[in-house]
This record gives C-alpha cells, sequence and structure tokens, in this order.
C-alpha cells in the first residue's frame, strides 16, 4: 500500500531491513561478548555485519528513496529549535530525531570499525588486527570498550523516546517502521509517498550486494598474529 486517506508509505522496505538488522547485531553482539568464549566468534560476525549495514544506510542516504535521504531529514540548530518550540513536523524524521539517527550511525559505524582492529590478548581478535602495530590496537581496544557504553546511553534515550511518542503522542512508531505506512493525519497535507517497489528493491540489492563484497574482503584480510604481546 502507497497511499491512500489513512496510511502513507514513508519507510521504504530497504530501510526497514537496514533498521531491523541493525537492531538484531547490537543486541547479538552485546550479548555474545557478555557471555564470551566460544560466543566471541559470533560477536565478531555480528561487529562485522554491523559494518557493513552502516556502510550500506551510509549510501542509501544519498541513493534512497527520498525519506531515507540525509538531505530530505538532516537539519541545522535553527530546526531543531523550531520543532522543539512546537512547529510542526515533517514526514519521515524530525529535527530532533534525525540527531539521533546520526548519533547512533555515528557510534555504532565507529564501535564496528574500531572492533577490526582490536584484541581480548586471548583468542579472539578483529580482522585487521595484524595489519597495525601493537600501540594502534591497544588504543582501538580501548576506545571500543569506552564506546560500548555511550552506544548502551543512546540506546536507552531512543528507547525512550520512542516510548513517549507512543504513549505522550499517541504515534505507532513502531508499526510505521514494521509496516512503513504512517497515519495520514500524522504527517503534512498532500505528504508524497516514497518510492518502494521493484526498482527500490533491486537499487538496494545491487548496493547491498556491493558492501557485502566489501566486508567479506576485509574478512579476508585477517592474518595470524602473536597474541602475546611480549
Amino acid at each position: 500500500m502507497h497511499n491512500n486517506r489513512l496510511a502513507v508509505r514513508i519507510w521504504d522496505l530497504p530501510t526497514r531491513l537496514f533498521h531491523w538488522g541493525l537492531v538484531v547485531c547490537i543486541v547479538g553482539a552485546f550479548v555474545s561478548v557478555k557471555l564470551g568464549g566460544l560466543y566471541m566468534d559470533w560477536h565478531v560476525r555480528f561487529g562485522c555485519t554491523a559494518l557493513g549495514l552502516i556502510i550500506f544506510r551510509v549510501l542509501w542516504g544519498f541513493a534512497g528513496p527520498r525519506y531515507a535521504r540525509f538531505a530530505h531529514f538532516v537539519r541545522g540548530p535553527g530546526a531543531v529549535a523550531r520543532y522543539l518550540k512546537g512547529a510542526a513536523a515533517p514526514a519521515g524524521h524530525n529535527p530532533l530525531g534525525a540527531l539521533s539517527v546520526m548519533a547512533l550511525l555515528l557510534v555504532v559505524g565507529f564501535q564496528a570499525v574500531s572492533g577490526l582492529f582490536t584484541t581480548d590478548d586471548i583468542m579472539t581478535q578483529g580482522p585487521l588486527f595484524g595489519h597495525v602495530s601493537e600501540a594502534t590496537a591497544s588504543a582501538m581496544t580501548s576506545w571500543h570498550k569506552l564506546n560500548e557504553w555511550v552506544i548502551i546511553g543512546l540506546v536507552v534515550l531512543h528507547l525512550l523516546a520512542v516510548t513517549w511518542y507512543v504513549v505522550v503522542r499517541r504515534k505507532r512508531l513502531v508499526r510505521a517502521i514494521i509496516t512503513g505506512n504512517v497515519d495520514a493525519k500524522d504527517v503534512p497535507a498532500g505528504t508524497p509517498p516514497a518510492q518502494d517497489g521493484l526498482a527500490i528493491w533491486l537499487r538496494a540489492l545491487l548496493l547491498g550486494a556491493c558492501v557485502t563484497g566489501l566486508v567479506l574482503w576485509i574478512r579476508s584480510l585477517e592474518v595470524v598474529s602473536d597474541m602475546s604481546f611480549s
């Protein structure tokens, strides 16, 4: 359903798949690192998958349909201030939500990239650990651990914001990111629907295949390194 008097398609299928895929990766990476041991192999897999998803979303922010593009929803502090003072929210991400999106992309992206160079000094290392100095690997490992708390904080804030919109503002945000449709009353009159069909899916599939190839190539660079740091 693209557009009728009850709902408007805002979120295209690739954007929705990215969102839920990243949720799975963040939860999976967190759980696996806490379990440790043999589960660390899964931690690396979730991290590399998250890296691919972040790269895809950044590129999709330029190549995707209307509401997925950064040019549509990334605004300056003036727009954020007007929104906080009660200005009507545009279709898609509101100015404040856009800040949350960009922050999550940044910190999760940093976590995925830094994880490529980390080591636990026991049995697990990132695919590019053997390509950097011990000092660089040590710094990346420290930042990787610290950034975990930043991610937790942003995720908590994100969940609180979603809860507030659902409970107080009565907006069906969770349903929207599942179905892609937003109630017509929640967007400005005359809001055009997002493109979301075969052409968009094929574009995303091609982009996703290229990103997958890049991540697999990065993983292929892994070398067996001396873990003793002696």
